[in-house]
């Protein structure tokens, strides 16, 4: 599947990551936060259960149940520890 990437600056100088499916508009549930694009069409596997480089764990079930993936609050804390 091929996916658009979009971020948001965090605290600590870090970003959250939101995938979806390639040419879908964002979701009106994250309209109202400043998104900026960080990558357009990338191929991703569909057997993927983790897009490291963006922190998003299951972005196929997310994407599957709600129409989007996004990094998880865990995964942030996680990172911004192991810095």
């Amino acid at each position: 599947m091929r996916l658009d990437i979009y971020r948001r600056p965090e605290t600590g100088g870090y970003y959250s990551y939101l995938a979806v499916p390639e040419g879908k508009m964002l979701p009106e549930e994250v309209t109202n936060v400043d998104w900026e694009t960080a990558e357009r069409s990338i191929d991703v596997d569909d057997d993927e259960d983790q897009l490291t480089q963006f922190a998003i764990e299951y972005p196929f079930e997310q994407i599957n149940a709600k129409g989007y993936a996004i990094t998880s609050v865990k995964n942030l804390i996680e990172i911004s520890h192991n810095l």
